[in-house]
C-alpha cells in the first residue's frame, strides 16, 4: 500500500503559485519535501518535526510554506512566486526522530512517487 502519495504539481509560469499535498498513512517524527531536478542531486526543500519546528532551504525561504494537518493525514507545501529554478520532481518524505529539524533531511527513509513541478519564464 502507498504510504506517501503526492499531488498538486503542474506547469506554471514564473511568479505563479502551487500547493502540493501529500497524504500519508501514519505520521512520523520528521516529514518534509525534497526535490530533484534533471542532472542535479536531490535537495531538501522544507522539513517539519513532530514538535512543530520547521526549516527551509535558503533558496525557498520566504516563498514556500510547509504545513501539516494530522486530522487529514496530509502534508502541504505552499509554493509562491515560483521561479524557473524551482522546476523539479518534488517528493514527500518521512523519517524517524532527528536531533534537529535541519537533520530530518538526512534521516528520511520513506518517499512518495513524486509530483512534477515545471516553471517557465
Amino acid at each position: 500500500q502507498v504510504q506517501l502519495a503526492e499531488s498538486g504539481g503542474g506547469s506554471v509560469q514564473a511568479g505563479a503559485s502551487l500547493r502540493l499535498s501529500c497524504v500519508y498513512r501514519y505520521s512520523s517524527n520528521c516529514m518534509g519535501w525534497i526535490r530533484q531536478a534533471p542532472g542535479k542531486e536531490r535537495e531538501g526543500v522544507a522539513n517539519i518535526k513532530s514538535d512543530g519546528t520547521i526549516s527551509y532551504a535558503a533558496s525557498v525561504e520566504g516563498r514556500f510554506t510547509i504545513s501539516q494537518d494530522d486530522a487529514k493525514m496530509t502534508l502541504y507545501l505552499e509554493m509562491n512566486n515560483l521561479k524557473p529554478e524551482d522546476t523539479a520532481m518534488y517528493y514527500c518524505a518521512a523519517g524517524p526522530l532527528a536531533p534537529s529539524v535541519d537533520a530530518c533531511t538526512r534521516v528520511f527513509s520513506r518517499w512518495g512517487q513524486g509530483t512534477q513541478v515545471t516553471v517557465s519564464s
